[in-house]
């Protein structure tokens, strides 16, 4: 099975809103309108890359990669990793691991000292970023912030 990496374009929104549905199937779907704001809106931004996994034509795998600029580690930045997917039906085929090579040579590329992510709490999912070379070294913490929460100014 031949499994191409390459960034998301335009045409593969709609495939990438199929993957997200099964990483978070209780999202309420988003309307054309904003997911195309929302997409114009990733594709303009510095450092932003959404890389998808294609078989035979088919996007069947997701990682969006976010480089932050760092004023340690001598001026390296970091590659952040967020909302992996595999198409369940693609999945335990090597694209999760084609994926997560392209996510560590976009971080390379871009002078990163490191990939960074978090997983669910999930040993299946733990196992899989460890035969990836990942390595659980730190406690994550999250806070989610609720929908209808009165928005703050940051000074």
């Amino acid at each position: 099975m031949e499994i191409t990496v390459r960034p998301a374009v335009g045409r593969d929104l709609a495939s990438l809103l199929a993957l997200y549905r099964e990483l978070n199937p209780d999202d309420a779907p988003l309307s054309q309108e904003s997911a195309d704001a929302i997409w114009t809106g990733i594709a303009e931004q510095q450092g932003r890359t959404v890389l998808v996994a294609e078989v035979a034509g088919a996007v069947v795998g997701t990682a969006d990669c976010m480089v932050l600029p760092n004023l340690t580690r001598g001026g390296r930045a970091i590659l952040f990793v967020e909302n992996v997917v595999v198409d369940g039906s693609s999945r335990r085929r090597g694209v999760g691991q084609r994926l997560m090579e392209a996510t560590v040579h976009l971080g390379e590329s871009a002078g990163c000292y490191k990939v960074q992510l978090l997983a669910a709490d999930d040993e299946y999912v733990h196992t899989f970023y460890e035969s990836c070379g990942f390595k659980p070294l730190a406690q994550g913490f999250r806070r989610y912030i609720e929908q209808n929460s009165p928005s703050r100014t940051v000074v």
